[in-house]
């Protein structure tokens, strides 16, 4: 029983590991985003009925795949210690919720949305990618705390020196915040901000260039910095992960030589043994 669980699990582990199904996984993930992109249109109501069937065909994949990948581990605990693994099986469990008329069919679309999210876990440099941004936070924290509090002088002197140019852009601290989000973006900052402050205050386009200066050069730059910064790192972690899995695949492949050659000597062994046992029995019939 041992012997067969181990050939079963094996067999399912270079199935999990095999290129074409990896590949095969990734197509049905972009084509359960097509279907869900598709239910938005209205003039897909004449497929409805096929597209349902789609979904149904998408979901019982989805089933299968996660299945064989639980097979595949040598115990069921093994593949809920990865983060993804989890998400993966929480998104595909959320996946069995029927899409009827009843009140869940709601959540059920939603949950189906984030199927698409299962392109990271199937890819590990989205998963890089991924597990940069979100170590980038805390570090990017604080440099939105010094462009908060630059805003926030930036406003205040605004409001103070603008709000007779235009009451809905300067008219408060918080509209000025707004309004300098707006030039920050520069989202047609000129024409609607920059301008009519210089009819009025012809030396304003110091406050604003300034302004442009800290944000969009410096502490957007920084912010890329961190980002890169910690890319890198992540980068690395992963090479060095492939190093070790390309090692222990080396190390698996040369204990299975030494197993291999093992048994052809105890072959060569027991086939030099049988013709002399031949030659004993001719010498002493009976």
């Amino acid at each position: 029983m041992s012997n067969s669980f181990t050939t079963w699990q094996a067999r399912f582990e270079k199935l999990r590991s095999n290129k074409f199904f990896e590949a095969l996984v990734i197509a049905i993930i972009v084509i359960s985003a097509l279907v869900i992109g598709a239910k938005t249109y209205d003039e897909t109501t004449k497929v409805e009925q096929w597209l349902l069937y789609l979904d149904i065909a998408v979901t019982i994949f989805f089933l299968i795949e996660i299945l064989i990948r639980m097979a595949a581990e040598r115990s069921l605990l093994d593949f809920f210690k990865k983060g993804w693994n989890v998400f993966d099986f929480l998104i595909v469990t959320a996946s069995l919720i029927p899409m009827d008329d009843s009140e869940m069919v709601l959540l059920a679309r939603l949950l189906r949305i984030f199927r698409v999210l299962r392109l990271v876990s199937m890819i590990p440099e989205l998963q890089m990618l991924l597990s940069a941004l979100v170590k980038s936070v805390p570090r990017m924290g604080y440099v939105v705390l010094l462009m908060f509090i630059i805003f926030y002088i930036y406003a205040a002197i605004g409001s103070f020196l603008f709000h007779n140019v235009d009451e809905g852009l300067w008219g408060n601290i918080s509209l000025a915040m707004l309004t300098l989000f707006q030039v920050a973006t520069f989202e047609s900052w000129a024409t609607a901000v920059l301008y009519p402050a210089m009819d009025v205050y012809p030396y304003a386009w110091i406050y604003f260039l300034t302004f442009i200066f800290l944000n969009a050069f410096i502490f957007l730059n920084m912010m890329i910095g961190i980002v890169l910064d910690v890319m890198q790192k992540e980068s690395a972690l992963l090479d060095l992960d492939n190093e070790e899995g390309d090692v222990a695949q080396m190390q698996g492949l040369r204990n299975d030589v030494r197993d291999l050659r093992a048994q052809l000597d105890r072959m060569e062994a027991a086939l030099a043994q049988t013709p002399t046992a031949h030659s004993t029995a001719r010498r002493n019939p009976r």
